[in-house]
């Protein structure tokens, strides 16, 4: 988490000093008070600064949002957005016109979107979370499909006895085809390639 410590004449003025410069709002920081003023003898001598430590407050759902909205909006579309934070994954679903091009084509553009908010979640996280944005469900629909391709593709594997090469995708969807055919009988999967084209092979034991 970012924070900052300060020191001022008051824990107030300490407190201004470091909104400031973290360029935050009260509300959005924590205030941990290290050390009281104290104006010493004849309030002269000896004086101490009071000096606080000042933590922004972890909102990963409200920084996401924020920053899907500007990309959004350079992108000329206007959204809605629902969140839902469970364990270490942050699922945001995004509602409105003109989705489609929110997911792009096979929801590469939909992806690229996904990872640079991971990013600006995950900055100065202790914690990784793992973000995943969606949008009409497209994550569900297309998980659907591949698996009806990944078993199509291996009773023709296992037809014609000669391997399938997919074309290349994504981590997240290599996944779900190496999963689908786990205990697919006589049928084994591997990946091959270097990122951002590495792809599925399915094969005969």
């Amino acid at each position: 988490m970012k924070f900052v410590e300060k020191t001022g004449k008051t824990v107030a003025e300490a407190v201004i000093a470091a909104l400031e410069e973290l360029k935050v709002t009260r509300d959005q920081v924590e205030v941990e008070v290290l050390e009281e003023a104290s104006r010493g003898i004849f309030g002269l001598i000896g004086t101490k600064q009071a000096k606080v430590k000042v933590t922004v407050k972890d909102n990963p759902e409200e920084t996401a949002v924020n920053f899907l909205r500007e990309v959004l909006k350079t992108m000329g579309l206007k959204a809605e957005f629902k969140t839902k934070l469970k364990g270490d994954n942050l699922y945001i679903d995004v509602f409105g016109p003109d989705m489609g091009v929110l997911i792009g084509r096979r929801g590469q553009t939909l992806d690229s979107i996904q990872y640079l908010v991971s990013l600006v979640v995950n900055k100065d996280r202790e914690n990784y979370l793992r973000v995943l944005v969606d949008t009409e469900d497209y994550r569900r629909k297309r998980e659907q499909t591949l698996i009806r391709l990944a078993n199509r593709l291996a009773h023709n594997v296992k037809t014609n006895r000669k391997e399938i090469v997919l074309e290349p995708m994504n981590p997240y969807e290599r996944r779900i085809i190496h999963a689908a055919l786990q205990n697919h009988s006589g049928i084994v999967t591997r990946s091959e390639g270097e990122e951002p084209y590495r792809k599925v092979v399915i094969s005969l034991k």
